[in-house]
């Protein structure tokens, strides 16, 4: 019997299509290594969103196949950048398979050894449900449509049914996830319907939305939102530019003035995270100042900042002209930003009561995803009182 590890690299999506394979491969028979050295296979899950998340991910194959008889590389590491892996020893295999593929393409070359009935919880609070995949946008810089294909849905009732079993598992939470979540439509469900009857799930404690674009945070997906208690108040909206002349270079189909409108009508309740890519080719100084003010206009307490990197097969993939060090320095502009708004959103909490999913050993997250710092057993959802900010989250009190 195989004895196997799975790692993944990159996004949400990713650690969904990495847990897919484990499950594929417990219920071939396969068992999975409760050591790194006890395996005979490792599953790299790679990312090719960057350059450095391509090295990250070869080196992770190659370290892998120092010390396992058989390794795989998969996701869209593998669907891109395949020839990064070429000069690795033999025992690294490259699986260049669409997402949901791969799965039976990888126990398809182990070989089925017959169901053990092996049970695929993975102990945690929360649990990601991909109900979307692949992008028809086409961003210039932006190599996901060709490493994951158009955006397609996942059937309603598939949805249900896992949504379901992560509950019985013991799973409090769902992230919906998927690579262009708002464009989800299946079996006269949009995104909004789908939020409302998922809530409604016994034992099921709260909903969240990964990442969304704003073309898509429309009036139907507020009020799914405001009026479901179970969602998280918490939008991830990826911006990427605050100036517009960046934004229309990246081909990203809106303006600052339309992104502002379409987050107009949330109350302070709801927590702003985003990402934001610096040093684009026609990003300058101002341009980046007019990031840096959209940024602190909207509040957002969390910016994930990507340095641009030049990708092969998209229309900027020979253009780079911002030096590496100029990159650094915005963004590192970026996160002292972003960390002072975050603080001061949790300096604002301080005297209120929120009511927070314990995930960790004293850690869990409000209702709008702020970290808190509470004593509660794992797993319960507990009425706090803010007390005092840390460098890690709110300081609370259960009530």
């Amino acid at each position: 019997m195989a004895r196997f590890t799975i790692d993944f690299l990159g996004c949400k999506v990713s650690h969904v299509d990495a847990r897919e394979i484990r499950e594929r491969l417990l219920a071939d028979g396969h068992a999975e290594a409760s050591a790194r050295e006890d395996a005979d296979v490792a599953v790299i899950n790679a990312c090719c969103v960057t350059n450095e998340a391509v090295a990250k991910s070869r080196k992770a194959a190659a370290r892998a196949a120092r010390t396992h008889r058989r390794v795989f590389v998969t996701g869209c590491g593998a669907n891109l950048a395949g020839d990064a892996f070429a000069s690795l020893p033999e025992n690294v295999t490259v699986v260049a398979r669409r997402s949901e593929e791969t799965p039976d393409a990888v126990a398809a070359d182990l070989g089925a050894l017959g169901c053990i009935g092996a049970d695929a919880h993975i102990g945690r609070v929360r649990a990601f449900l991909k109900i979307q995949d692949g992008c028809s946008f086409q961003c210039s810089y932006c190599v996901v449509p060709l490493v994951r294909g158009e955006s397609r849905s996942r059937g309603v009732g598939a949805i249900f049914a896992e949504a379901e079993r992560r509950v019985a598992q013991g799973h409090r939470e769902l992230v919906l996830t998927g690579i262009n979540l708002g464009c989800f439509k299946s079996d006269g469900y949009d995104l909004a319907r789908l939020v409302r009857e998922l809530a409604a799930l016994p034992d099921l404690a709260r909903v969240r939305l990964s990442s969304i674009e704003i073309n898509h945070v429309n009036d139907a997906l507020l009020a799914a939102m405001n009026e479901t208690p179970k969602v998280a108040r918490h939008l991830h909206v990826p911006l990427q530019s605050g100036d517009d002349r960046v934004l229309q270079a990246m081909r990203r189909h809106y303006d600052i003035t339309t992104y502002e409108r379409r987050l107009a009508g949330l109350d302070g309740a709801f927590n702003l995270t985003t990402d934001v890519i610096v040093g684009f080719p026609t990003e300058d100084e101002s341009a980046f100042e007019n990031t840096l003010g959209t940024v602190e206009r909207l509040g957002f307490t969390r910016v994930h900042v990507f340095p641009y990197s030049p990708r092969p097969g998209t229309s900027t993939a020979g253009d780079d002209p911002v030096p590496a060090e100029v990159k650094r320095a915005r963004g590192a502009r970026l996160r002292s930003l972003s960390f002072d708004l975050e603080r001061q959103r949790w300096a604002a909490k301080l005297g209120s009561h929120d009511m927070v999913l314990v995930d960790r050993p004293g850690r869990g997250y409000g209702d709008d995803y702020t970290p808190f710092l509470v004593d509660a057993p794992i797993g319960e959802l507990v009425r706090v009182r803010a007390v005092d900010v840390t460098q890690e989250g709110i300081l609370a009190r259960a009530t």
